[in-house]
């Protein structure tokens, strides 16, 4: 090949490569939409909750604000499989994403007592762009230790990443975190897992304010299959 002929070559493909540039970032121009997450009944009533703690966030009555994503973010975890750290003492685990989110005793899934964990596996690496989680809400009660973490390892020894920590003493041997705790009700806890790309989400808890077991009731990972 003479010189001409290379010279003109890459003249095309730089042309080519500057006139399909915009083409490229049409499926992901940063476009953002509401993502409209399906709430379950609120119960009502109940006695206020005799639990304090420096920690404490205040209880919030008012609707949340509207939770944008970036196009193209859908539930993932709808009935996908999932693992514990130990077998349900009530419920099956395959109702941690069954879509059942209701306060019915009949829809939780409870764990013995001691730190405890429930593992989603999405299937293959997905960018996380929310993750919202219910435990037992039928009445006014704090579970103590939230922990949830992603990853691509399912023994989550390698690759971790922390959204949410409010085990301020490290009972759960997970380290130290900056994070409040809440009191439950029907809106559920919701995460900005900000796109990290993980496989697997793993929540973590060990007690709460009403008795020491740990009730999951529904987990919902929101987000869109990762660019190979």
């Amino acid at each position: 090949m003479n010189r001409w002929t290379c010279g003109m070559g890459m003249a095309l493909a730089v042309a080519f490569a500057v006139l399909c540039a915009p083409w490229a970032g049409a499926a992901d121009d940063g476009a953002k939409e509401e993502l409209k997450f399906e709430l379950p009944e609120a119960a009502f009533g109940g006695t206020p909750l005799p639990y304090t703690s420096e920690i404490l966030e205040k209880e919030e009555f008012r609707d949340r604000p509207p939770f944008m994503a970036p196009k193209g973010t859908t539930l993932v975890s709808k009935g996908k499989p999932v693992t514990a750290s130990a077998a349900p003492a009530m419920g099956d685990l395959k109702m941690v994403t069954d879509g059942v989110k209701n306060y019915a005793s009949s829809a939780l899934v409870e764990l013995e007592a001691g730190p405890q964990w429930v593992q989603v596996d999405l299937g293959s690496e997905h960018e996380l762009y929310a993750v919202l989680f219910w435990h037992f809400h039928a009445e006014k009660r704090v579970y103590f230790d939230i922990v949830v973490q992603a990853s691509n390892d399912p023994e989550f020894k390698t690759g971790v990443t922390t959204l949410y920590n409010n085990d301020v003493d490290n009972s759960s041997s997970l380290g130290e975190g900056p994070d409040k705790e809440y009191i439950e009700n029907a809106r559920g806890r919701l995460l900005d897992p900000k796109g990290v790309k993980a496989r697997y989400v793993r929540l973590y808890s060990n007690g709460n304010t009403n008795d020491e077991m740990n009730h999951y009731v529904e987990v919902e990972v929101w987000g869109r299959p990762a660019a190979k």
